[in-house]
């Protein structure tokens, strides 16, 4: 039997032939496991699509709930009857009940074909803090085959923060009014923010002013953050300034999803994505990650994109979309870093590929850059950044998907400063991605 790791792929074809079973095994809390239907941009477009314990079976007979001796739940897929729409399959698991995954003694997701089990993903409560809910499992076509990827992600705000990131609307106890001006994230988080961050309650306001000003009070769209962990940041990692930045883009992503998270994708010679960082996590985050993913040699941006188009669009697998795919949900990327890169070359490639994809990159340096906004007398100025600012002008992209900028520091710009600076050319590419077919 195969034991899988996390971001482990596999073809589906090397392990079976025909419809299969994934089950759940868990030991120390109740779970309730789902199964989302989504298409190439992640989303759940349609939510017969859910397959849990209020909905068995999905409409066209290819997923299936049911029930396995020793199992949690389980899942029989049979993939050729999925429609087209249906480009991936989400497995997730959320606690029923009070506590979160931390209390879990033992979980296990397990592949069952024919001929008997062939391949498992072990995870347990030691791996997390406060998820209530997990992302076990991808399975999602490429060049025409079923592949499965283990993930064992964790999400904070259990079965509702799953299905808002997919999407979907989460059905509300009752409903409240909510004044037309006022932006429908910061007022839903209001009173949750106060309670589980409220070192992000000021945060939360300054973002909101930025996004009116630019007519994006009512906008949504999913947030992530991309940290340099090379030797070279342990300085600023030290002083605590990433950790106050991440803060700062944890409230833009309250702002743009009321699901109170962002995801968090870490590089240097590696990519790494930990748990997302959310309101109950929030305040000692970074170091925590930290604790997990040491500081390492060399910095690679191409690879760190490539990680994060892989996780939001799995179907081009992190490689060459010569195509346009749309999504109902932009994705907003902060990207972080103090220096070059050594994979200059698949960057710019990188940055090509995502063009076609509903992706905006929003690149800050840290240390010396160009700020002149005369291009002739930035020319005669020094810049740790040469690179950065070739990405903002490459050429042979669909759109312009990406701005820079530098700073002396994290915390160089007041908070309104800053949610303005993130709102530059954001608007306009929101713009150009609905009329070239990225956005609905």
């Amino acid at each position: 039997m195969m034991q899988l790791t996390s971001g482990q792929r596999l073809p589906l074809a090397q392990l079976l032939d025909g419809p299969f079973c994934i089950g759940v095994r868990a030991c120390g809390l109740r779970l309730d496991v789902a199964c989302f239907g989504l298409d190439g941009a992640g989303v759940l477009s349609d939510e017969r699509y859910m397959t849990f314990f209020n909905q068995p079976l999905s409409p066209c007979g290819a997923v299936r709930l049911s029930a396995e001796a020793g199992a949690v739940a389980a899942f029989a897929f049979d993939l050729a009857r999925l429609p087209a729409g249906v480009d991936q399959l989400v497995l997730t698991a959320s606690v029923d009940g009070e506590g979160g995954m931390a209390g879990l003694d033992s979980g296990e997701l397990y592949l069952r074909g024919a001929a008997g089990e062939v391949a498992n993903f072990a995870f347990k409560g030691a791996d997390f803090t406060v998820e209530r809910a997990l992302m076990l499992a991808r399975l999602y076509r490429k060049d025409g085959t079923w592949r499965l990827m283990a993930i064992g992600q964790g999400f904070a705000g259990g079965l509702p923060a799953l299905v808002a990131h997919f999407g979907a609307a989460v059905a509300a106890d009752a409903p409240a009014a909510v004044p037309a001006a006022a932006p429908p994230a910061a007022v839903s988080l209001e009173k949750r923010v106060a309670r589980e961050a409220p070192q992000l309650v000021s945060l939360l306001k300054h973002a909101g002013v930025s996004l009116r000003k630019v007519g994006l009070q009512q906008h949504r769209a999913r947030v992530a953050l991309v940290l340099d962990i090379s030797g070279s940041m342990s300085g600023l990692y030290r002083q605590g300034l990433v950790q106050r930045f991440a803060e700062r883009i944890l409230a833009l992503g309250c702002q743009f999803d009321d699901d109170g998270a962002i995801d968090v994708f870490l590089f240097g010679a590696q990519v790494h994505q930990p748990v997302p960082m959310g309101l109950g996590n929030a305040s000692n985050y970074v170091q925590g990650v930290l604790a997990a993913h040491p500081l390492e040699g060399d910095t690679r941006y191409g690879r760190a994109m490539a990680g994060v188009r892989r996780h939001y669009f799995p179907d081009a697998d992190g490689g060459e979309r010569s195509r346009p795919v749309k999504a109902a949900l932009p994705v907003y990327v902060m990207f972080v870093t103090d220096g070059g890169t050594s994979d200059q070359a698949l960057s710019e490639k990188q940055l090509r590929w995502a063009s076609r994809e509903p992706i905006f990159w929003q690149f800050m340096g840290i240390g010396k850059g160009r700020k002149s906004r005369s291009k002739r007398l930035a020319a005669f100025a020094d810049s740790d950044f040469p690179f950065l600012e070739k990405l903002d002008e490459l050429d042979g992209r669909l759109i312009d998907n990406a701005n820079y900028f530098s700073v002396a520091s994290p915390d160089e710009h007041a908070d309104d400063e800053l949610y303005d600076l993130l709102m530059t050319e954001y608007p306009g590419w929101l713009k150009l991605a609905r009329q070239n077919g990225l956005l609905d």
